[in-house]
């Protein structure tokens, strides 16, 4: 059995050695051909020259460099494509996905499961504002979503060859990856851990990147945001009625004593404020729809390092 463990890193040079080191040094890990396939997303420190460092040194390493920062649901997708193991890890280089779990990954694997999902036991390490938004948005999510992904489970997951072939297939260019990955469907158990610090570095993902990223998640499997707006507009429009008529009845019994009342500026402003989220949802669409039908690459490839993936190509293209 030949185990790739798919590595997207982007400015990780204080991590990339301890990484490789706690790889070699597992235990678990001994017995089998693991192969580490890092995809360097275009950093700019020294990432780059330690990745191929390793490449050289070691047969069983490769490095995929893009020609420039993609984003790391492309990253990923590219190790996907590139890696061709019996089983496949996606896995952060900073030591908070543990290489010691990877085994256990791999008995479930060996016992018939086809995908091998490492699921968080609780999100204590995290702040209260992210663990709190995190559920929220899990729980909206699988609400609306047609495809439900579970909660507290990231990148990291044992995926079986077909998994990832099936995968491969998908010709979408904006990228949702744990809604891809959990698209697939398969055969699927869970595993639970304890999530550890960061061992270096810092996350590359704030606010605004995880705010972009869950409104890719929702609108890439989901269409309900534009079914509810037109509830949405057919309440307001009703209520619209009931206030017409009733100012009518009330004209024609009582006579007008307001010329000019502020309630009608209200209703305006109200009436405003919906029409432009409901563009602005419509937007969102449209604007994956200008994406999609452009076809452009999800990443470019500037150079391939390792003498095993240099002889690789991906099957679906990019």
């Amino acid at each position: 059995m030949r185990l790739t463990l798919i590595v997207p890193v982007f400015n990780e040079e204080e991590a990339i050695e301890r990484f490789y080191r706690a790889v070699r040094a597992e235990p678990s890990l001994q017995e089998m051909t693991v192969e580490i396939l890092f995809i360097n997303d275009g950093s700019v420190d020294a990432t780059e020259a330690l990745c191929a460092d390793l490449a050289r040194a070691d047969e069983w390493v490769s490095v995929v460099n893009f020609s420039r920062n993609f984003g790391k649901e492309s990253a990923l997708f590219a190790g996907l494509e590139y890696a061709d193991g019996d089983v496949v890890v996606p896995m952060d280089v900073d030591l908070q996905d543990p290489i010691e779990l990877v085994a256990t990954l791999i008995e479930r694997w060996r016992s018939g499961a086809e995908v091998v999902l490492a699921k968080r036991r609780s999100r204590e390490s995290d702040s209260s504002l992210k663990r709190w938004t995190a559920r929220l948005y899990y729980r909206l999510h699988n609400w609306i979503a047609s495809t439900s992904i579970e909660e507290n489970v990231g990148d990291f997951r044992l995926l079986d060859r077909k998994v990832v072939v099936a995968i491969r297939q998908l010709p979408e260019q904006q990228l949702f990856m744990k809604g891809v990955l959990s698209w697939v469907g398969f055969r699927t158990e869970i595993v639970e851990y304890d999530r550890p610090r960061r061992v270096a570095g810092c996350s590359k993902f704030g606010f605004w990147r995880l705010w972009n990223l869950a409104l890719d998640g929702i609108t890439s499997f989901s269409t309900l945001p534009l079914r509810l707006w037109s509830y949405v507009g057919a309440v307001v429009s009703l209520c619209a009625l009931v206030a017409a008529v009733y100012r009518i009845v009330d004209q024609l019994l009582h006579g007008s004593d307001a010329p000019g009342y502020p309630s009608l500026i209200v209703t305006m402003l109200f009436l405003g404020g919906i029409q432009l989220i409901g563009i602005g949802i419509l937007g969102e669409y449209i604007g994956r729809i200008y994406q999609e039908t452009k076809h452009r690459p999800r990443y470019v490839v500037r150079e391939v390092l390792g003498r095993r993936a240099a002889r690789r190509r991906p099957s679906a293209g990019q």
